[in-house]
């Protein structure tokens, strides 16, 4: 292959990447060809071209066209595949399934035979091994997540991983395994490791790094490793398959050298007994998208190093990237692909045309010198990709990299290679633990002196554009020293001094965001120094709870109102009260809650900077009714607008507070999901919402949103929100003008809309 190629490949394939996502196919591919054209220059590279774009394109289209249909959404569904990973909390198994033969049990629903890749979750599962092929029965639903502000982006999450469907496992009839696993060198050595009497985050530590099974670090341990900006060094990366490789080679050239004195300089061989062990590396490694982009990159750089018709670093650099995005393209959308070669790019910018180091002190000098210059690059890409920064990550990453790529890796595969000889291994892994503790500690230390920073939404572009810059400033050569610091205090000091845009309301004004949390719900209200929230979300099965992934932990809240002790309105309290602060609990007399709680009965009002309080509902001192009818029922008042949140109450309880309600209120969040048990049409009547919002999942198994619920609200002229379609709704109210109504998920997602900024709603049954 000419070096030639190398740019027009990999434009090329990003113009595949591009055109799949943006639905535009016919504008990318011409921008494609124009480039090449331009950079080709020949037919048969024009050529080469349209063929790289087209193959790429087909390949993310056919992920998207095989998400499963609405139509399969929770059917019981037949599928046969490959376990592609298994990872087992307590009760739960969660299950990636690549899909070889999928049919619905009922004969009138669609065909589901384009489905590739599914991730299930199975509840006292039996042993399930990766590699093995399995029948299941499953129900399924497209991909989906929550969509709130700041919260971790799910669905996207699937995107990447290319998974098409997700869903549980049915019990009847039950899973049949068909086919046991093929031998697995990485498998073998898993089991061997759990045998071995180390401590469990030794086992872990090592296991991830030099197995890369990351899937085995605990949530105490990404949580160290985020504070501290050292999550690269824990899966398997360049660094690791390079080490392999370097190794292999050292000792290759070495042996090259007894054998051929004279000509030991000039042998191929040691390049490709190089090559062959980052290849196997990566492969005993599982060859997941870390690791297949390390082992590529590796190869190419050992191109480079050969000199043997190589190409320069950056047509190397390019001719990775495309290689790359060629062999998965679902990589474009992942962070660390442009961590990964944003590093290498700066690299090569830097030691570009320089002497190679000499020496000890040379190298050390080098060593700290790329790791300084890499710092706010690194921190640039993971603010802009996580919008979290680590302060730490500088100065920790100068003791971090060299102590793990020295002698925690090597000290690991070594324990590997004299595996058997248990005594070399044992005393191997028992210096690899030793130093992971003293490595653990100091991450500590860091986390606890220099703790990971959340920069307002406003700051997170600016800002990580300005470090990026700065990095860039710093790697340009010929620039004198005093115009880098010049322009890097400018560069950070604009982001850092522009006045963020707060989230707290003004004087006058509340801010009402119902949360997107599934089949549950939660409601957070702000005013300019009061923080309140009614119900917590729901608790699922398998022990999540959407209100842990809301906020970072240490928020401040000063009331919680609990509108009783449902699943789905308080299953959120665990998470609440592990990772923040609650001044004081409201819930219904005689509620079932591990809080301790006042009373909320009706009668209860308060003021908070302008906006009123009060509580409508249950009546103090009544028995007997049931829990959704003891219900906490809020009204909240400012500047003549009006909110309402009912909880579960009926129809009945509806109908004995409703002389109190004030005729049209703003918003008003329906009462039991939109069930028809709820939103009787004499409140409907009475209060003439503006604005409707609906708390419920995603194809629920309930119709919730009712169908004459749903009616009564349009024949009064009320715009209805869903948070399964818009995802978190949030409302000012007050002083005019005021921000108005926002979804988070744009209109894109939704679905049936009349315009005005409404929705049209229809129950799915």
């Amino acid at each position: 292959m000419q070096l030639g190629l190398a740019i027009p490949l990999a434009l090329a394939t990003l113009a595949g990447v591009l055109g799949s996502h943006l639905a535009m196919p016919g504008a990318i591919e011409a921008l494609a060809i124009g480039l090449l054209v331009v950079l080709a220059g020949r037919r048969v590279r024009l050529a080469m071209g349209l063929g790289v774009v087209a193959l790429v394109a087909a390949q993310l289209l056919m992920v998207r066209g095989g998400e499963l249909s609405p139509g399969l959404t929770r059917q019981d569904l037949r599928l046969e595949g490959r376990l592609v990973s298994v990872v087992r909390d307590e009760r739960l198994a969660r299950l990636t399934l690549a899909v070889t033969a999928c049919r619905p049990l009922a004969a009138t629903l669609p065909d589901c035979r384009g489905l590739g890749r599914v991730r299930l979750s199975f509840f006292d599962a039996p042993a399930m091994v990766p590699g093995e092929r399995w029948r299941l029965t499953a129900r399924l639903r497209p991909p989906a997540g929550f969509a709130n502000p700041g919260a971790f982006d799910y669905r996207g999450w699937l995107w990447r991983e290319g998974i098409q469907a997700s869903g549980y496992v049915r019990r009847e009839p039950p899973p049949r395994r068909l086919a046991s696993a093929p031998f697995s060198p990485r498998r073998l050595a898993l089991a061997h490791l759990d045998e071995q009497a180390l401590a469990p985050h030794h086992r872990r530590w090592l296991a991830a790094l030099t197995l890369g099974a990351s899937e085995r670090l605990e949530t105490r341990d990404w949580d160290l490793l985020n504070a501290t900006g050292t999550t690269h060094l824990m899966v398997i990366s360049g660094l690791h398959v390079g080490l392999v490789a370097a190794f292999a080679l050292w000792l290759a050239r070495g042996l090259a050298r007894l054998v051929t004195p004279r000509a030991w300089r000039l042998a191929v061989w040691p390049w490709w007994l190089a090559g062959a062990a980052a290849v196997g590396y990566a492969g005993l490694a599982g060859l997941e998208p870390p690791a297949l982009r390390a082992m590529i990159m590796a190869l190419v750089g050992l191109w480079v190093a050969s000199g043997r018709h190589a190409p320069g670093p950056w047509q190397a650099w390019w001719l990775a990237l495309a290689l790359v995005l060629l062999a998965d393209p679902l990589s474009a959308w992942r962070p660390g692909l442009w961590l990964s070669f944003a590093a290498v790019a700066l690299l090569i910018l830097v030691w570009q045309g320089r002497a190679r180091p000499q020496g000890v002190s040379g190298w050390f000098r080098a060593l700290v010198r790329s790791q300084l210059l890499l710092a706010p690059l690194m921190a640039a890409a993971v603010l802009l990709a996580f919008d979290r920064l680590a302060p730490a990550a500088p100065l920790v990453n100068l003791v971090a990299v060299p102590l793990v790529s020295s002698l925690l890796v090597p000290l690991g595969l070594l324990g590997w290679l004299t595996a058997w000889l248990p005594p070399l291994s044992t005393l191997c892994w028992t210096l690899f633990g030793l130093l992971a503790d003293a490595l653990a500690s100091l991450l500590g230390l860091a986390a606890t002196w220099l703790p990971l920073w959340l920069p307002a939404p406003s700051r997170v572009v600016p800002l990580g554009l300005a470090l990026g810059l700065a990095a860039l400033l710093w790697a340009l050569p010929g620039l004198a020293a005093r115009l880098r610091l010049v322009g890097t205090a400018l560069l950070l000091g604009v982001p850092l001094g522009l006045s963020s845009s707060s989230p707290v309301p003004a004087e006058g004004l509340l801010r009402v965001r119902v949360h997107d949390v599934g089949q549950g719900q939660l409601v957070e209200l702000r005013t300019a120094g009061y923080r309140v929230l009614y119900d917590t979300g729901p608790r699922f099965g398998s022990g999540f709870m959407p209100l842990g992934s809301l906020w970072p932990p240490g928020q401040r809240f000063d009331d919680v109102l609990i509108s009783h002790a449902d699943q789905d309105h308080a299953g959120g309290l665990p998470a609440l009260r592990e990772q923040h602060r609650v001044t004081r609990f409201l819930a219904p007399p005689g509620a079932a809650l591990d809080v301790p709680a006042e009373p909320c009965t009706a009668g209860r009002a308060w003021r908070r900077d302008g906006v009123a309080f009060r509580i409508l509902w249950p009546p103090a001192g009544r028995d007997g009714l049931s829990s959704n009818d003891r219900s906490c029922v809020l009204l909240a008042s400012v500047g003549g607008d009006h909110l309402l949140i009912t909880g579960d109450v009926g129809r009945d309880a509806e109908r004995r507070f409703l002389a109190e309600l004030p005729p049209g209120v703003t918003l008003l969040v329906a009462g039991h999901h939109g069930s028809t048990t709820s939103s009787g049409l004499s409140l409907v009547r009475r209060l003439a919402p503006r604005h409707v919002v609906f708390s419920v999942a995603r194809d629920n198994p309930f119709g919730h949103p009712a169908g004459p619920v749903v009616r009564r609200f349009r024949d009064v002229g009320s715009c209805l929100w869903s948070t399964a379609l818009d995802g978190a709704v949030t409302l000012w109210l007050g002083k005019k003008p005021h921000p108005g109504l926002r979804t988070e998920r744009p209109a894109a997602w939704r679905q049936g809309g009349v315009g005005g900024g409404c929705l049209a709603l229809e129950s799915p049954h």
